[in-house]
């Protein structure tokens, strides 16, 4: 199989895994889930399956564990939809984009406070030297050609 059956099976298998647990798993311990991604190995043999969770650590935890107890019943029904010989093995992933995002904002804050402050004092700042350091040519005159 190739790589780009691969990915078209990897983002089927992110639809149909949100799908799944929007209307199938009735776990009270799932939280607000959202299915960020999904990867496939080459030899659609595994999955890995990327998910966040709104809330606290504890909703966190409580989710992971649901989506555990769920694996079967998921991998199960994904085989089917797809059609595969072989369902792949599914596991699942916290995904670290939104704290990842979060620090990403607060550098470029800091970078936007920096850039500020150095456009601040640069507007009244003159040359340390003459105003054009360049070196140019001398000029010939009419005297020193005779």
């Amino acid at each position: 199989m190739g790589e780009a059956r691969a990915k078209q099976l990897a983002d089927r298998i992110q639809v149909l895994v949100a799908e799944l647990l929007e209307r199938r798993v009735k776990d009270p311990r799932l939280g607000f889930v959202t299915v960020t991604d999904a990867k496939l190995t080459a030899d659609l043999g595994e999955a890995s399956v990327f998910y966040t969770v709104y809330g606290n650590e504890q909703d966190r935890a409580s989710t992971a564990a649901a989506l555990e107890s769920a694996r079967g019943l998921i991998r199960s029904e994904v085989g089917k939809a797809l059609g595969l010989r072989r369902a792949p093995s599914l596991a699942f992933y916290l995904d670290a984009i939104p704290e990842t995002a979060g620090q990403i904002e607060e550098l470029l804050e800091k970078a936007r406070r920096a850039d500020a402050e150095v456009a601040k004092a640069a507007a009244g700042a003159k040359p340390a030297g003459d105003a054009d350091p360049y070196k140019k040519p001398h000029e010939d005159t009419e005297d020193e050609q005779d």
